[in-house]
């Protein structure tokens, strides 16, 4: 395999799915800025969950109920990460970034696929999040824990010929630089 040329600001949407099989990989350094805007959009959907699930389950504090507000909340960004996935490959930060999730051979991304990359996109969170439980850290010291482990894993995608994380080579997906066609003029 041969790595993906670079992306360039005239990538539009091909005519047709299977010619996203070509497309340019985004530069890391994008896809970590779309990472980073996923993060800052998701607030606002974990707040307006929280507020649903606390009258729901009767919940007067923050602390009782709190592995099953965890549970809520994973299946709750499970349902926003799968539904946005597997209807038109990207979500809101994606878009603003020009990155799409199609399959290794351009097409759309199933339900099945897009929960799977779900799952295994944990790796992102779950060895730093661990490694501070194990050694007792809070605060900022789990934050800076997280930042250099989420930076740790990004970089391993320099390892992947086309530059694509370790969970979208195992789901048999990819990130692909995408813009919409421009609209014809009147």
């Amino acid at each position: 395999m041969t790595a993906a040329p670079p992306a360039g600001p005239g990538v539009h949407a091909p005519s047709g799915a299977g010619d996203l099989a070509h497309a340019p990989t985004p530069g890391i350094a994008r896809r970590l800025a779309s990472f980073v805007y996923e993060g800052v959009l998701l607030f606002g959907v974990v707040m307006i969950a929280g507020l649903l699930y606390s009258p729901l389950t009767q919940q007067r504090h923050a602390l009782e109920g709190r592995t099953g507000l965890q549970v809520f909340m994973a299946v709750v960004l499970a349902v926003y990460f799968v539904w946005f996935w597997s209807h038109g490959g990207q979500t809101v930060a994606m878009k603003a970034w020009h990155v799409r999730l199609v399959t290794h051979d351009g097409r759309p991304v199933s339900a099945a696929r897009a929960l799977a990359r779900y799952l295994l996109s944990w790796i992102w969170f779950v060895p730093a999040l661990a490694t501070a439980r194990l050694a007792g850290l809070q605060g900022g010291a789990v934050f800076v824990l997280l930042t250099v482990g989420v930076l740790g894993y990004a970089a391993l995608a320099w390892l992947h010929p086309q530059r694509q994380f370790w969970h979208d080579a195992v789901c048999g997906t990819r990130l692909v630089t995408w813009r919409p066609p421009p609209r014809p003029k009147r």
